[in-house]
Parts: structure tokens; C-alpha cells; sequence
């Protein structure tokens, strides 16, 4: 009994006890291993530092043990002091950064294009070629010998001042080595006289290796024969290589004033053939450089060659009318093979959509183009709106129906004229299809797709029996959205300083200080780069008696108090004096008062200027080539909008508090000297009538006779409180109909002015 209950114990405890045994035993043998492997590291090891007396130095590894020696080495040290030594920090070396990362790393444009011209072809076969190639290609330079004093709009001109051809094309190339040679891959020469299809030239190169050396053309022998090799004719223009210009660079001045030629294409092959051994070739690696060599008068529409509709260049070319046809006819080439591919990859998306998983279900209509948006609420829903050929049942005033006029209109037209033409080509030769009546129309705008349209089409169908019969068709279309394009801008800046412009009528008096307030605290108090004006509008009446009786001396007081409060500002004032106030003949008189390069903007008393607007008329007011017309946020008339109720302190942007004012052309930001070019074009129209410039606004103006870009745009830092316009009914019909629908849109909105009239016909019939 006790030795089973001995036994029992001993096999829970025996493991424990053998484990701590065998746990001793190990931790002694690896001390000793240890210590062994020190000294035998010590011994043999040729990286240990050794001190004086031959004892080891330096750190000991964790699990040795240190004998009595170390132990008095280390009682033995003694400190020693190491004097601190300024280091003397060289100056920083500005390290140079490129403006565009492409430079930096080395990335260049693929091609370049020169096309050499002349004095008396210049504005005529130049301006052709460059309208046809130059929106292609990303730069176009035309070289020319001498120049006429005046350069067509849109060319980039380099003149040599000589009419020696060999001289010119010697100082083409140098001009590239110089300017160009590290920014391009390849180099295309071409002359006027030769139609260029400038997106197969650029296909061709972007099939090319940049590293070979390369002379492509159309391959000539040379004058007489006597000498080997083949230059490439510079009719049908030629490709030069990035790495064959370098290699050519150190004899160009050998080639120069060794090389004698007529020609200056055969003199640049006999250059490049002499020192780089590289003949003209008109194929390479499977690429074929096609061109044509077209009849004297003949026309581009009727050659049938497979060459002609293959040619890279046509050479050579009469006049700029045959190089437009010309490129109309590539143009439709082009388009027709857009079209095709287009075909071809619908019809392998239908064929591939039948083995998906859902079947023909998977590949939406129109093939190709974006599924429709899907709402995941019912506040994301996108709303149809219903029109007739004559109305639409959406406006933008929010009335329930309209005149169907203007683009809508035109959409419309447009939308209908295709319906009928897809399905005439869908059922001819069997029925022919004419249109009677739009019977509903539906559209709405899809972000993801473009604009959808679903179309009842009452329709008279006659079949080839001559029998008719009236049929209603359902048909839906869409309208896709383009592919988005950025449109280069010229650059501007916010550092600009802008001339605000304030009229002042005897009525804006009550205004000012209100004015003053809010634009002092924007721009006085910051520091704006701006510079306020006045300019106070006197009668004839007034103007008699303003020495006695100044109307405006109220505001001029207000003015010399904020310059006294603020000494680094000054607002200065223009008087003038008109019986018929127009915008016009105010900036005449500021204009000329002014720099050619300010950037004014012209504003209204009653509108709150703020840094948020002026740093978007600066963005949005580029010279000579955009003004900017803001629409402000205009309060709703307080005893409408808060009827019965009190009148807050702010206003918050809701459409219960005001509207964007669309009929209000008051505010421009616009550049004085546009302003003045545009006036210049207005001279003889002024000379006929001379109220034209009482007649129309500045916006009216710069539309008609600027030729910029006008920009209109709801801007909601501009902010207008709400005032009574008084419609000056000397100015044109359609401006003063915009006059006076601002000031009745302007009250309050549909709903508040219905509650009024409610209110009203109530009190009345109690």
C-alpha cells in the first residue's frame, strides 16, 4: 500500500525532477564551452585588439567571465580630456532642380517637325499647311530665309535673313542642334508645297527604335551618278533620328565648306552619307514610308490609287485650296476607319457577351458605352424631363411649362432627324420611313453615359408596293459624353493687382457706408493688393452747383476718415458729368486714367467684395484672350423673403433667401487692355450710330466686338444685398427687358410671392 502510494508520487514528480537535472547539467556545459571558445578567440582571432600588457580589450560577450586581471586594467584607467573642436560647416551648395520633372529625368517628345517655307509662300501654302497639321502635332516650326514684316497668326517663324537654300537648311539644322536635339526623338522635315497626314507620321515614329541611326524618305539617286548612295527628296519630306543629328554634329561646319550642291536636300544627304554613312531608305524594320506624287489640277476626291490612300505625303501642291481638300479627304479616311473599328469591336463584344455568365444581358446598350447610373436611394434618381416639339415641361425659372427655344430646340431637331435616319437604314430597301408628329419625348442627363432620350414617334411607313400605313414606333437614344479634353490655358497669377471700380449715382449714396464697412474689414484690414475708386455720376443740374452743394461730399468725408484710419491706403475719386449714365462712356474716361496692363473690376455698391471673389477674377480674367462676368447671389427683398417675420442679421446662400441673378451684368473683371482693342473695333460701327455707346453694357460689348473668350459663371462669394434698379429705357430693348425682369425676379420666390397674393385675397374677401 505505502509503496504504491510512494510509486503514485514519484511518477508525477519524477518528470519535474529529471527536467531540472538535465536543465543544471546543460547550463554547466555551455559556461564551459564559453570560456573555451573566448580564449580560443583570443588566441587564433585576428580582429581582437590586444592592450599593452597582451590582455584582451573591448566588450565581453554577456556569458564570459572576467578574471582578476581585467579587473584591475579597468581600476588602472585613467580619463583623458579630448579639447572640443568646432567643425567649420562649408558653405551650402544650391542644388539645381529642372522646372519639369521630364527634364530631370531625361524624358523626351517624340517628334518634332520643321517645314521649310518662303517669303512669298509663307501666308499662302503656310498657312495652309500649318492649319492642317498644326492641332496634330505638338510643335510645328516653319524656317524661312526672309520674312515678310508681318508673321500669320498661329506660326512659330524662324528667319535666317538669307535666300540661300544651302545656307538655310545648314542653319535649320544647327537652329535643332542647338535648341532642340535633347528635347525630341525624331526630326521631320517637310516643304509647303506637300500635304502631310500628320497622324501617320506620328504613328510611324512611335514604331520606331530612338536609338538607331536613321535616314527615311523617298530614296534618289543623285545628280550625274557619280556619287554611291541615295539622299532622300525633300518633296515628300524625311525623318531624321535624334542619335544621326548627334553623330552629324561635329562636321556639319565640315560639310559646309566642303560640300557644294544645287539642291538642299541632296546637299544634307551628301553631308550625312559622307560622315555617318547612312544612306536614305524608305522602308525599315517593316515600316514603309508611302508617299504620292500627285497630277498637275488634279482632284483628291477622284484618285483611286491604293498608294494615294496609304500616302504618308503628297507632293507636290498647287494651292491652299487643294491642300484643304486634300486633308478633308485623308480627314474622312480617317474618320471612316474610326468608324469601322468602332463596328468591329461592338460585334466582339455581342459575340463575346453570349458566353458570359449573364448571357447577351452582360453587354449593355449602346455597346461600348458606360451602363447607366444606378441610384441607391431615392434621392439619387435622375429625373426625366417631358418635351413636344414646340414645349418643353422643365424650366429653368421653375415654371411647369415653356416655349421649346434656343439649343434645346436645336437638341431636339437634331435628336429626331438621327431617330428617323437609324431606322431608314435599318428597315430600307423593304419599308421606307417618313415622320409625322413627335407624339412624347423624354430626356434626362446621365453623368455616367451622356444624355438619354426615349422618343414616341408617330410614323408613316410605305413599303415597296407604294402602300401606306400611320404606325406609332418607340425608339431610344443616347448621346454620349465625348472624351474629356484639357484645354491649355495661359498662365495667370494672384499676385495681380486689381482696380475695383464703384459708380456712384445720387440714389447709391445710402449705400456707401455699408460698403466701406464690409470692404475695409476684406481688404483694408488684410492688406489686399487692390485699389478701390470712386467714380460719383453728376447731373448737369448737379454738376452746376457742386461747389455749393456737393451731393456726394457726405461720401467724400466717409473716404478721408478710412484713409486717416488706415495710412498705407488711399481711395481716390473720378468725377464725371452725363445726362444718360452708360458703362461705356465711364470706362472711357477710366481707361485712360489707368495703365494699359490693370486689371479692373467693375462692381455695384450694394455687392460685398470679399479676398475669396478677387483671387477668382484674377484666375478667370486672362489678357487678351478671357474676361470674366460673374453672377452674385442676390438677397430676395426682406419684406417678401421674411414676411412677418424679423429680419436676420446674415443671410445664408438658400434659395428662400435669394437667387444667382442671371439677368445682372453689372460685375466684370476684365484687362484694360482688352478693353481698349475691343473699344477700337467698335470705332465705325460708332461713327454710323452714335448711341450705340449708350445703348449697349460692357458685356454686350466684349461679346460682340472682342472676339474673346466671355466667361459666365454663378459666384458664390459675391454677394449682393437687395436694392431697387432704376432701368435706364435709353439703353437697347434687350437690355433694359433684362433690367426690368431682374427687379421682378429679385422680389422673392414663386412660393412667397404666391403666400402674399394668398394673404392678400383673403383679407380681402373678409
Amino acid at each position: 500500500m505505502r509503496f504504491s502510494a510512494f510509486f503514485s508520487v514519484l511518477r508525477s514528480v519524477g518528470p519535474v525532477v529529471i527536467g531540472i537535472s538535465l536543465g543544471f547539467t546543460l547550463s554547466l556545459l555551455s559556461v564551459n564551452w564559453t570560456e573555451e571558445a573566448c580564449y580560443l578567440d583570443a588566441k587564433q582571432g585576428e580582429d581582437v585588439t590586444s592592450g599593452h600588457d597582451g590582455q584582451l580589450k573591448g566588450a565581453r560577450k554577456p556569458n564570459s567571465i572576467s578574471n582578476i586581471n581585467d579587473v584591475e586594467s579597468e581600476e588602472d584607467f585613467e580619463p583623458r580630456i579630448v579639447p572640443y573642436k568646432q567643425v567649420q560647416q562649408s558653405p551650402t551648395k544650391k542644388v539645381f532642380r529642372a522646372k519639369y520633372i521630364s527634364t530631370e529625368l531625361g524624358m523626351r517628345e517624340r517628334l518634332f517637325v520643321g517645314v521649310l517655307t518662303s517669303k512669298s509662300t509663307m501666308s499662302t501654302l503656310g498657312v495652309a499647311v500649318n492649319r492642317t497639321i498644326s492641332h496634330h502635332l505638338d510643335t510645328v516650326i516653319f524656317f524661312t530665309g526672309m520674312r515678310n514684316r508681318k508673321v500669320p497668326h498661329g506660326m512659330f517663324v524662324v528667319s535666317h535673313g538669307d535666300e540661300r537654300l544651302i545656307w538655310n537648311m545648314f542653319q535649320n539644322i544647327k537652329y535643332i542642334l542647338d535648341h532642340y536635339i535633347n528635347q525630341y526623338d525624331w526630326f521631320y522635315f517637310v516643304q509647303d508645297d506637300a500635304y502631310t497626314e500628320a497622324d501617320r507620321i506620328k504613328a510611324l515614329v512611335d514604331h520606331l527604335s530612338m536609338d538607331r541611326e536613321l535616314y527615311m524618305g523617298s530614296p534618289e539617286e543623285f545628280i550625274g551618278g557619280e556619287m554611291e548612295g541615295k539622299y532622300c527628296y525633300g518633296g515628300f519630306g524625311y525623318i531624321l533620328s535624334r542619335t544621326l543629328l548627334l553623330r552629324l554634329q561635329p562636321f556639319l561646319e565640315n560639310c559646309r565648306n566642303d560640300i557644294l550642291s544645287a539642291r538642299p536636300d541632296e546637299w544634307l544627304g551628301r553631308c550625312i552619307i559622307d560622315y555617318t554613312n547612312t544612306n536614305c531608305v524608305s522602308e525599315y524594320q517593316g515600316i514603309q514610308y508611302y508617299h504620292y506624287e500627285l497630277g498637275k489640277n488634279s482632284d483628291p476626291s477622284k484618285e483611286q490609287s491604293e498608294l494615294f490612300k496609304k500616302a504618308l505625303t503628297v507632293h507636290p501642291v498647287s494651292d491652299p485650296d487643294q491642300m484643304y481638300r486634300l486633308h478633308r479627304y485623308f480627314t474622312e479616311i480617317e474618320l471612316q476607319k474610326t468608324y469601322d473599328e468602332i463596328s468591329k469591336l461592338q460585334a466582339e463584344i455581342k459575340n463575346v457577351s453570349v458566353v458570359a455568365f449573364d448571357g447577351n444581358r452582360s453587354s449593355q446598350w449602346p455597346v461600348g458605352i458606360s451602363p447607366p447610373f444606378e441610384p441607391k436611394s431615392r434621392f439619387e434618381v435622375l429625373k426625366w424631363e417631358y418635351f413636344t416639339e414646340e414645349e418643353i415641361y422643365s424650366c429653368i425659372d421653375g415654371s411647369p411649362k415653356c416655349k421649346l427655344q434656343g439649343i434645346d430646340r436645336m437638341d431636339v431637331a437634331d435628336v429626331i432627324e438621327v431617330a428617323m435616319i437609324e431606322l431608314n437604314k435599318k428597315y430600307k430597301p423593304v419599308l421606307h420611313l417618313k415622320k409625322q408628329q413627335l407624339i412624347n419625348g423624354y430626356r434626362r442627363f446621365d453623368p455616367l453615359r451622356g444624355m438619354e432620350y426615349t422618343l414616341d414617334l408617330q410614323l408613316e411607313v410605305v413599303n415597296q408596293k407604294g402602300h401606306s400605313r400611320s404606325i406609332a414606333k418607340r425608339v431610344h437614344l443616347v448621346r454620349p459624353l465625348s472624351r474629356i479634353e484639357i484645354i491649355p490655358m495661359p498662365y495667370v497669377t494672384e499676385a495681380t493687382r486689381i482696380h475695383i471700380i464703384i459708380p456712384l449715382t445720387l440714389h447709391d449714396r445710402v449705400h456707401v457706408d455699408h460698403f466701406l464697412e464690409v470692404f475695409a474689414a476684406n481688404a483694408f484690414e488684410t492688406s489686399e493688393n487692390a485699389i478701390l475708386t470712386f467714380l460719383f455720376i453728376y447731373d448737369p443740374v448737379e454738376a452746376q452747383h457742386v461747389n455749393q452743394n456737393d451731393i456726394f461730399s457726405s461720401v467724400k468725408t466717409q473716404i478721408n476718415t478710412y484713409e486717416r484710419k488706415y495710412p498705407t491706403v488711399k481711395i481716390p475719386w473720378i468725377s464725371v458729368k452725363t445726362e444718360t449714365p452708360s458703362q461705356i462712356k465711364f470706362m472711357d474716361i477710366i481707361s485712360k486714367k489707368h495703365p494699359v496692363d490693370s486689371l479692373f473690376f467693375l462692381a455695384n455698391v450694394n455687392t460685398n467684395v470679399n479676398s475669396e471673389f478677387l483671387n477668382r477674377c484674377r484666375m478667370n480674367s486672362i489678357n487678351n484672350w478671357q474676361t470674366f462676368f460673374p453672377i452674385h447671389f442676390q438677397d430676395f427683398n426682406p419684406d417678401v423673403a421674411y414676411h412677418n417675420q424679423q429680419h436676420p442679421a446674415t443671410v445664408d446662400l438658400i434659395k428662400d433667401a435669394g437667387h444667382f441673378n442671371r439677368r445682372s451684368f453689372e460685375e466684370a473683371c476684365f484687362y484694360n487692355s482688352d478693353y481698349m482693342t475691343t473699344r477700337t473695333r467698335m470705332v465705325a460701327d460708332v461713327q454710323e450710330n452714335d448711341e450705340i455707346l449708350e445703348t449697349l453694357d460692357i458685356f454686350d460689348m466684349f461679346l460682340k466686338y472682342s472676339g474673346l473668350h466671355v466667361f459666365r459663371a454663378v459666384e458664390p462669394a459675391l454677394h449682393q444685398q437687395y436694392s431697387y434698379q432704376a432701368c435706364n429705357p435709353r439703353l437697347s430693348e434687350d437690355v433694359y427687358h433684362r433690367c426690368v425682369q431682374s427687379n421682378w425676379e429679385g422680389l422673392g420666390s414663386r412660393s412667397q410671392l404666391a403666400m402674399l397674393l394668398f394673404e392678400q385675397e383673403q383679407g380681402n374677401s373678409t
